[in-house]
């Protein structure tokens, strides 16, 4: 004789058991009502979602605001908002996991004062080879864009010449690195009111 053990819950959150036989024409129905959030959880599900630092438990970030590279072109007229851009240059592996979740955080929380950029160096060699690296993955911070002073031998009269700034980027891997190095570095990121 096999007995079945179902469990229900109703609109207001009380659980409701069934033990049904099936030679049994008759159920035992019992009730438990919905138990109370002691202080603790309470404090540690606040905790969770009001902290503003990494504890250990996943964010709810939204949509992701890192942004994927896929041309110079799209890079570049990236710089020309006049925002700084933190680039970081991946390959595949464990350790680039960990780094896009930093990443994830860190641009919700500079956004939208600081964009963020992954590029995938075996997708784009070329682009990552001309920052002359060979330690992955590395991340630097482009700011400042500004009309070159001089153009130089301009072939096409429609390219206009831009430098900017490029700092590695040395600090902690985190959302506090990354607010530590602006703040060292006058990188504003934040409006000014």
């Amino acid at each position: 004789m096999s007995r079945t053990k179902l469990r229900k819950i109703d609109k207001c959150g009380q659980s409701t058991a069934f033990h049904s036989s099936p030679l049994a024409k008759t159920q035992i129905q019992l009730v438990f009502p919905k138990m109370e959030q002691s202080f603790f959880d309470r404090m540690i599900t606040h905790l969770r979602s009001s902290c503003k630092y990494y504890t250990g438990y996943p964010k709810d970030l939204g949509p992701s605001r890192v942004i994927h590279f896929k041309s110079e072109r799209e890079f570049v007229q990236l710089l020309q908002q006049g925002h700084p851009v933190v680039v970081a240059f991946t390959i595949r592996g464990n350790y680039t996991k960990h780094l896009d979740k930093v990443l994830e955080e860190a641009a919700v929380e500079f956004y939208p004062n600081v964009k963020f950029m992954r590029v995938e160096c075996p997708k784009y060699p070329g682009f990552c080879i001309t920052r002359q690296k060979n330690e992955y993955p590395f991340i630097e911070i482009f700011h400042s864009p500004e009309q070159a002073a001089d153009q130089g031998r301009v072939v096409d009269p429609s390219t206009t010449r831009y430098s900017v700034k490029v700092l590695p980027f040395n600090y902690d891997l985190s959302a506090y690195g990354f607010r530590e190095f602006f703040k060292r570095h006058g990188i504003q990121t934040s409006d000014r009111k």
